[in-house]
């Protein structure tokens, strides 16, 4: 399982010539990382001194940005097997038109589920990035920077992922399938810039 390992094998397999894992692997591994910093500040504030006002909230964060570090976890997998469903579907028999048939209808199939894994990325990643906001204003401001590079990798991995989805849209010919996942995506993106920045600065001004 890529989840199992270690980094410098990630990161090794990144860099080679194989197709997976990719970019959308590695913005659910960015995700998990804003994740995972989210849950680091959220330990640094629970059952601390001067932090007994926020306790109660801090465990409500941890509780969901673990959450949110398990699928996006879950995900980098999921990458991996609809890529593989992708290039299969294309490497079937074309020879007769039953067999065209199948194949284009397998094609379709695919670059479907292949839009829909990164577009569940993308909202994740989203949630990590509101998710951040709240760690922000009440964390330990000993480690308050790290919220910081949490907003960022979560505002990275949602911008990676949807790369992906917009790559497997243009070849999808349901239009009524396509227009809706770009919505969607679209929806996620109209305020992202924003959501960002105000996070980051609320950091920034406790340094």
């Amino acid at each position: 399982m890529i989840k199992d390992m270690s980094i410098q094998t990630f990161l090794d397999e990144l860099a080679s010539k194989a197709s997976t894992p990719g970019g959308g692997g590695a913005a659910a591994v960015s995700g998990a990382m804003g994740a995972a910093l989210i849950s680091m500040v959220a330990h640094f504030t629970i059952d601390k001194k001067g932090y007994e006002d926020v306790d109660e909230q801090a465990k409500e964060i941890l509780a969901k940005s673990e959450v949110l570090r398990m699928k996006l976890t879950e995900a980098i997998a999921d990458d991996v097997r609809v890529f593989n469903r992708v290039m299969a579907s294309y490497g079937m028999p074309k020879e007769t038109d039953e067999e065209k048939a199948a194949r284009s209808a397998e094609i379709q199939d695919a670059l479907k589920e292949a839009t829909d894994i990164p577009l569940e990325c993308a909202n994740l990643c989203y949630e990590v990035v509101k998710l951040s906001r709240p760690i922000a204003e009440i964390g330990n401001k000993n480690v308050i920077s790290d919220a910081g590079v949490a907003v960022l990798a979560g505002y990275a991995g949602l911008r990676s992922a949807a790369l992906n989805v917009y790559i497997n849209i243009s070849g999808i010919k349901e239009e009524a399938f396509a227009s809706d996942r770009r919505a969607k995506l679209e929806a996620l993106l109209s305020d992202m810039e924003e959501l960002k920045d105000n996070i980051y600065d609320i950091v920034k001004d406790k340094l």
